[in-house]
């Protein structure tokens, strides 16, 4: 019977046995190029002095056959006559440093890292700075594991970046939401901050640490009323993988820098992803200029032949994958047929030779070939920056400003600490601090259960778990209807964990599993007053019966807050800090299921009865819209004069001939003018600036996301009926009043995806939008 580990890692039993073959700490981090050991001096490849280019062809070039298909799989062997360590390149750090994967042990001195809010939470900061600055603190820690030893690696397969195109989708809870603009934002920020860059600045030759975008590209099914990622083919317009799918992984790579990226599992309209050359050369290294390697999700190569059944034999496999673009394979398929593929003259060597040239690259720019790392720029980063005091605080502050309030009828938050005697704490993710991690977590600093960190403010606080478990088959509604009954106020934590959406889980419904709806009914219709619901999950769920009830006076969704969760929460709700999160993914009702997850259209369909997807195309009921939130504050706002109304592009570019303009569309009578046709280098010219005036009207200090849209006065039949532009976060007192300038390209932010793929900006009217505010703005060309 053969076995194999699809993924990123299948059972948690098999990541805990995977670590312990690790071993404990280890008192040197491996690397290479001693400067203790004569025979390195003499070779081309330790000279650091040399352009790293030059450095990967001399240690290529020494190479045996065997040697270099060694080194094709994320487990690299050794080379101890040219004093090369093994290598792992699969470590993960999503939200933290993880012991996913095969490169990072927990089991030495060091035995955890800060544990960040799940990405969806983060994202809902709508915080490009905050997200920067968590990924610099990840990139801190895992220099620090490192050079520690416990860590034999530091290629980190993060940030996931695939749109959050259905709420069922297991895995949504690692993204940054629906939104392309915001998934791009995050990816440009993280990955500039774990790779050691500056937030606005150019590429460091060294590296912190490598980041790896993911899942390249239309991933976002896992496994679905019997359709697997192993073998789906995702149909994809051009239209679609222009305006939505393919934006995140473009801006990783020209603004991000990034240094990896991993192809999917699925085909895209009919071609294996990892087997893509137009895909992986011609679109990330030609068309958008990337230099790093190409890694295979965990067994996509062999998925081309056992799932997608692409080709007839595993070498077809192992040449069409290395001859698309890819370099190293996560999986053993590369080291078993390889060798096969190249004696069948399927592969010529220098394929092989280009896929090492990338893979070294990274690793000398990471340092590794430089003798002791801890003699390196980063050498002084160790367990004492591990779990720092500032690394904790900056968790907190990610949950704080990340959990979005989505009811507070009458104000009934924030409570008042000083006249609540007491309190009943109802639901099953109450009084459990692992649920608060999501997926691809690592043991964090500390654990604080929600339960816990609430009765640090109320000492007389009773709890009653209410389900047998999360999916709550079984509800002990007397016991928890009678601890309701005697307390002041009930906070009820309920909602999802990984048992109900998770990688390979993609959900069939979107309420709240088994009893929950009638346990959070039942106690509320109990209680004195309106009950307070906390919802931890990563997607959403339709609680439109409680944000319809009166009994359910304030609803929390907390999203997985990481380590400081349940302190943030307990903050929030006792008035300690001012909710700002918004929602970054559209809240839909249960019907929506009907939609099959399988359909990747993006836009609607009139003639079907397709209703389209996110808030870009979707047009039917709601139970909370993207961009959601409340505050216990309130704001109001205004566009500033200098907001221009009119943007002529012709006087803009004076060089721009009438020949560049598009032709007339048969459906349109609106000209356009090609994005391909001003030019990359004409583009990043022009600008214009909005300003927009907010001023906190309220009572209570407040960090608050302010977003810019633009939609089209009269809408076009596919384009969205509005599009986010920009985004800014402020921090007003009552009564404090601030200006935000957005400065926008139209060649980025005003432009329409055509049928076929093309981008190009319309003439005429469209309005700005923050909240109730509009201004018109019109476009000529």
């Amino acid at each position: 019977m053969k076995l194999r580990f699809h993924f990123h890692g299948r059972l948690l039993l098999t990541l805990f046995l995977l670590r312990l073959l690790h071993g404990g700490e280890s008192t040197q981090p491996p690397f290479s190029c001693d400067s203790s050991d004569p025979k390195t001096k003499s070779f081309k490849f330790c000279q650091t002095s040399l352009p790293i280019r030059e450095r990967v062809r001399d240690l290529v070039s020494r190479l045996t056959l065997d040697e270099k298909i060694s080194q094709l799989v994320d487990s690299a062997n050794a080379i101890p006559r040219l004093g090369v360590p093994g290598y792992q390149w699969w470590s993960e750090a999503l939200h933290g440093v993880s012991g996913y994967g095969r490169g990072v042990s927990f089991n030495g001195a060091i035995g955890g890292a800060t544990s960040f809010p799940q990405v969806i939470l983060s994202a809902s900061t709508f915080d490009s700075q905050l997200w920067y600055r968590i990924g610099q603190a990840i990139g801190k820690e895992a220099r620090g594991m490192y050079n520690g030893g416990q860590a034999r690696g530091m290629t980190f397969w993060t940030p996931n970046i695939n749109i959050f195109r259905d709420p069922r989708w297991g895995r949504g809870q690692e993204t940054p939401g629906e939104d392309p603009m915001i998934a791009s934002k995050y990816a440009v920020a993280y990955v500039r901050g774990i790779q050691g860059n500056k937030y606005n600045g150019g590429q460091s030759r060294n590296l912190l640490a490598s980041a790896c975008c993911k899942h390249f590209t239309a991933y976002d099914l896992d496994s679905w009323k019997g359709v697997g990622r192993f073998g789906f083919d995702a149909k994809v317009t051009q239209q679609d993988l222009a305006d939505t799918y393919q934006p995140p992984f473009k801006s990783c790579v020209q603004e991000g820098k990034a240094t990896g990226i991993m192809c999917a599992y699925n085909s895209v309209n009919g071609v294996p992803n990892c087997a893509d050359k137009n895909l992986l050369t011609n679109t990330a290294r030609g068309q958008w200029g990337f230099h790093g390697y190409i890694v295979s999700d965990c067994d996509a190569v062999a998925t081309i032949h056992d799932n997608h059944k692409y080709v007839k034999e595993p070498e077809d496999a192992v040449a069409l994958a290395l001859k698309a673009g890819m370099d190293v394979n996560c999986g053993t398929y590369l080291k078993k047929y390889t060798k096969s593929a190249l004696e069948k003259k399927k592969l010529p060597e220098s394929q092989v030779d280009r896929a090492l040239h990338n893979l070294f690259e990274v690793r000398m720019r990471l340092g590794l070939f430089n003798g002791n790392p801890r003699q390196l720029p980063y050498g002084n980063i160790g367990r004492a920056d591990i779990c720092s005091q500032a690394h904790q605080e900056l968790a907190l502050e990610a949950a704080r400003n990340g959990i979005v309030l989505l009811k507070n009828n009458a104000k009934l938050l924030p409570l008042s600490k000083s006249e609540t005697s007491s309190l009943a704490v109802v639901g099953p993710n109450a009084n459990n601090a692992y649920v608060l991690r999501g997926n691809y977590d690592g043991p964090p600093c500390k654990n604080v259960e929600i339960l816990k960190a609430l009765k640090g403010y109320v000492a007389n606080t009773l709890f009653d778990q209410g389900c047998n478990f999360v999916n709550c088959t079984s509800a002990s509604t007397e016991a928890a209807v009678g601890i309701a009954k005697e307390a002041d106020y009930v906070i009820l934590v309920m909602g999802l964990d990984q048992t109900q959406e998770t990688e390979a889980h993609d959900r069939i419904q979107l309420t709240l599993p088994g009893l929950q709806e009638t346990l959070i009914k039942t106690i509320a219709a109990a209680a004195k007053n309106p009950v307070i619901l906390v919802l931890v999950t990563g997607g959403p769920v339709d609680v439109g019966f409680a944000k319809n009830n009166p009994k359910i006076g304030s609803i929390l969704w907390a999203g997985y807050p990481g380590e400081a969760g349940g302190i943030a929460l307990s903050q929030i709700i006792f008035g300690e800090h001012n909710p700002g999160g918004k929602l970054p993914m559209t809240w839909y009702p249960k019907e929506f299921v009907s939609v099959p997850m399988t359909d990747m259209r993006m836009r609607p369909d009139s003639e079907s009865g397709y209703p389209g997807r996110t808030y870009r195309f979707y047009d039917g009921p709601k139970v909370f819209e993207f961009g959601y939130g409340l505050s216990y504050t309130t704001y109001s706002y205004d566009f500033m004069q200098s907001t221009p109304n009119t943007i002529n592009l012709r006087q803009l570019m004076p060089s721009l001939h009438a020949t560049d303009e598009c032709s007339t569309s048969n459906s349109s009578s609106i000209r356009a003018l090609s994005v391909s046709n001003i030019g990359i280098n004409m583009c990043r010219k022009l600008r214009f600036s909005v300003h927009v005036g907010v001023e906190n009207t309220g009572s209570m200090l407040g960090k608050h996301p302010v977003l810019l849209f633009v939609r089209h006065q009269n809408h076009v039949k596919g384009s969205p009926m509005k599009q986010l532009v920009g985004f800014e976060t402020v921090r007003l007192n009552p009564r404090e009043r601030a200006e935000i300038k957005f400065v926008l390209n139209p060649c980025k932010h005003l432009t329409t995806a055509k049928e076929d793929g093309s981008m190009v900006i319309e003439q005429g009217y469209r309005y700005l939008m923050v909240e109730d505010k509009k201004i018109p703005i019109n476009i000529v060309l």
